[in-house]
């Protein structure tokens, strides 16, 4: 299991003792098939799997290592970050396992070009791009899903930025922020037309997940490796932050029963978020569960481990 903060991360750990406006709202969507990573043994990476958000039908798609898969709005395809493969991105058919590979835009330049998180209308991808051997060009990029070309950076000045997810109107992203500044780090909202970016919450979070509604974002946040994570809930400029409790969540790592609650996303239909429930102790793997907004009637969705950044979409229920 690969996590792009995690070198920056660690780093940190040693050193660590108006009203809201929402985004215009896309018509709520059918809540269809969730789509996950998980370790495989066999291929030595995370492979991506579907399943029912009753936990039925579980399917690998491909047994190829690729990471943070997102669905595009019409739940039509399957997006993922395939720089372990030395693509940018594989878009995946659902249902057959086809693809099409976007390729690494300007290798001399950039070690990683990571993309994963697609725009609504499905032009474009946000990515998390690395410089091979200069720093300066580390932020979050995009590239068109139609040929991987016509690079254009959103972010700068920082050690890693990790998209998120954009705005319902496609407008504004959300992303976690690792500057060198360790006090400016946290997840921020970024105006895609102008590159304008304000922080909403504090260290350390995971790159959110904004509401179909427009008017929330979802996301985990841990303070410290002393502290496992736990759900979150803000407007998208900062106002109302506010933890959803959920049962099982947060606790000291030094508890051995203690777990994490860790990559929250919507569904379509904004009702409900799955999410990971971590193993006990220091806060990896686990199952995916889901829970309604207010936090109740947690129901757990796989059941052999291992799983990371899930996204639910629009696709229709597997059957039969």
């Amino acid at each position: 299991m690969r996590t792009l903060t995690i070198t920056f991360l660690t780093a940190i750990a040693l050193v660590m003792a108006l009203t809201a406006m929402p985004a215009a709202a896309r018509p709520l969507g059918h809540n269809g098939q969730i789509v996950f990573g998980r370790d495989d043994p066999l291929v030595g990476d995370t492979v991506i799997y579907t399943v029912n958000p009753d936990g039925s039908h579980e399917r690998q798609v491909l047994a190829v290592g690729l990471e943070f898969p997102h669905w595009s709005h019409d739940g039509g395809a399957i997006v993922a970050d395939a720089s372990g493969a030395g693509d940018a991105a594989w878009i995946v058919a659902p249902d057959t396992g086809t693809y099409r590979a976007l390729p690494m835009p300007d290798p001399d330049n950039y070690d990683v070009m990571a993309c994963s998180a697609p725009t609504p209308d499905f032009k474009r991808l946000a990515c998390a791009g690395f410089g091979k051997t200069d720093p300066s060009l580390n932020g979050i990029y995009t590239v068109r899903t139609s040929d991987g070309r016509g690079l254009r950076r959103l972010t700068s000045n920082t050690n890693e930025d990790s998209p998120g997810d954009y705005s319902p109107d496609g407008r504004r992203l959300v992303y976690s922020h690792f500057p060198d500044d360790f006090d400016r780090a946290g997840l921020y909202v970024l105006k895609i037309n102008d590159t304008r970016a304000g922080k909403i919450a504090p260290c350390c979070t995971s790159p959110g997940s904004w509401s179909p509604k427009g008017n929330q974002i979802v996301f985990s946040k841990r303070p410290s490796f002393e502290v496992h994570s736990t759900i979150w809930v803000v407007h998208s400029d900062g106002s109302g932050l506010r933890q959803i409790p959920v049962t099982g969540c947060g606790g000291p790592t030094a508890d051995p029963n203690a777990r994490g609650c860790a990559d929250p996303v919507w569904s379509p239909d904004g009702k409900n978020i799955v999410f990971r429930l971590t193993t006990p102790g220091f806060g990896e793997g686990g199952d995916l569960y889901t829970i309604n907004a207010h936090g109740t009637d947690l129901t757990q969705v796989t059941h052999d481990g291992d799983v990371e950044f899930p996204d639910w979409g629009t696709h229709p229920l597997a059957t039969g």
